[in-house]
C-alpha cells in the first residue's frame, strides 16, 4: 500500500500518489511510467530507495528497513533480465536455487514451465532475446513469492510468451499471488489484471477494470507519429518496418517514412499481436509484407519486402524466424 507518496529527484517531482492499494491475491497494473520515474517506482517496492514523502507497506513491511525480509517474499522481473550470461540457463536458475534453500529440482520444474529445458545448456548470453525473457520470468517465480512485481513484461516478447507469461501469471494468482504491473503501455495486460491505474507525471489520472473496457479495445489500434507539427495516427497493416536512427525510431509506410516519439521497444510491445518480428535489435518487420529471406554467408541474412526494402536480419533471430515460420 502506498499512502501520500511523493518521490522528488534533483527538485523534480516524478511520482506523487495520494492512495495506492492491491488486494493480497488480486492483480493490478501502474502505466504510464517512462523512464526514471518507471526505475525509482520499482527501487522503491524493492526497498533501495525511500519516498521524499509518504509511508510504503509490503505485506505490512517498510521495503527501505526490511530488504533481506522483503527478498524471500517478493520475486521480481526488472525491465533488463540482468541474467549471469557466462552461466547456462540452469546454472543460472540454480544459483538462486542455492539463494533460496531451494532443491535443484525446482530449476528444472521452472525451466519446464517456462519451456526453456531443451536450451538448459545454453549460456544466457547466447539466449534469443525472447527467450532470455523467459528465464528471467522464471527465476523471478521460482521461489513462488506471494508477491511478484513485472516490468515491462513483454519486452522482446511475441504473442507465444505473451500468452505463456500471462497463462503463467494467472495460475500463480489464483494460487494466491498478488501480481503488480510496472509498464509503459496497457498492451496485453487486459487478460492479467483487474484493475489498471493510470499515471500522468507521476499522478494517478484514473483507474478502470479492463475487464468492463472491452468495447474501447475493439477500436482500430493506431501508432502515434509526429508529422508537420500535427499527430498521424498509422494504421499497423501499413507500416512495413520500424527502425531507430540517431535513438529516434521511425515508421516506415508505403508513403514515406514518420518518427515516433515511442521507443522501438515500445512499438514492439504495442504490435505483438500483429504480426511484427524483431529482426535485429534495430529493427521490427511487418511479416506480412517480406516476400524473400536472403542468407549471403552462414552468418548474413537479410529480408526483401514487397517494396523490395533490405531488412538486416541477425543471425539469432533468422533461427527463430525459421522456427517460426517452419521453413
Amino acid at each position: 500500500m502506498l499512502t501520500h507518496v511523493q518521490k522528488v529527484v534533483e527538485q523534480t517531482t516524478l511520482l506523487e500518489i495520494e492512495s495506492l492499494e492491491v488486494l493480497s491475491g488480486a492483480a493490478a497494473a501502474v502505466v504510464g511510467l517512462t523512464g526514471q520515474a518507471k526505475n525509482m517506482f520499482l527501487e522503491l517496492l524493492s526497498g533501495r530507495s525511500q519516498p521524499t514523502a509518504g509511508t510504503i507497506q509490503i505485506a505490512g513491511l517498510n521495503p527501505a528497513q526490511n530488504q533481506s525480509a522483503l527478498a524471500l517474499i517478493i520475486g521480481i522481473l526488472p525491465p533488463e533480465n540482468n541474467l549471469y550470461s557466462r552461466l547456462t540457463v540452469r546454472r543460472n536458475l540454480l544459483f538462486y536455487c542455492d539463494l533460496y534453500g531451494l532443491a535443484p529440482g525446482r530449476a528444472d520444474e521452472v525451466l519446464h514451465q517456462v519451456g526453456l529445458m531443451d536450451r538448459a545448456h545454453t549460456r544466457a548470453k547466447d539466449l534469443p532475446p525472447e527467450m532470455a525473457r523467459r528465464l528471467a520470468f522464471g527465476r523471478a517465480i521460482l521461489h513462488d513469492p506471494p508477491l511478484l512485481i513485472l516490468v515491462d513484461p513483454f519486452v522482446d516478447c511475441r504473442a507465444t510468451t505473451i500468452d505463456l507469461f500471462t497463462r503463467l501469471s494467472q495460475g500463480l494468482q489464483e494460487k494466491g499471488t498478488t501480481l503488480f504491473v510496472l509498464a509503459t503501455e496497457p498492451t496485453d495486460l487486459s487478460p492479467l489484471c483487474q484493475v489498471i491505474h493510470v499515471l500522468e507525471q507521476g499522478k494517478v489520472l484514473e483507474s478502470y477494470n479492463p475487464q468492463e473496457e472491452k468495447s474501447d479495445n475493439n477500436l482500430p489500434f493506431k501508432i502515434p507519429a509526429r508529422l508537420d507539427g500535427k499527430v498521424a495516427l498509422i494504421n499497423p497493416g501499413d507500416i512495413l518496418y520500424a527502425f531507430t536512427e540517431e535513438s529516434k525510431t521511425v515508421l516506415c509506410t508505403g508513403n514515406g517514412r514518420v518518427p515516433t516519439h515511442l521507443t522501438l521497444n515500445e512499438v514492439e510491445q504495442r504490435l505483438a499481436r500483429s504480426g511484427f518480428f524483431r529482426a535485429h535489435r534495430s529493427y521490427l518487420v511487418n511479416l506480412q509484407h517480406v516476400t524473400e529471406v536472403i542468407a549471403y554467408t552462414r552468418n548474413s541474412y537479410t529480408l526483401i519486402l514487397e517494396d523490395r526494402s533490405e531488412i538486416p536480419l541477425s543471425k539469432s533471430a533468422a533461427r527463430d524466424l525459421r522456427e517460426l515460420l517452419d521453413y
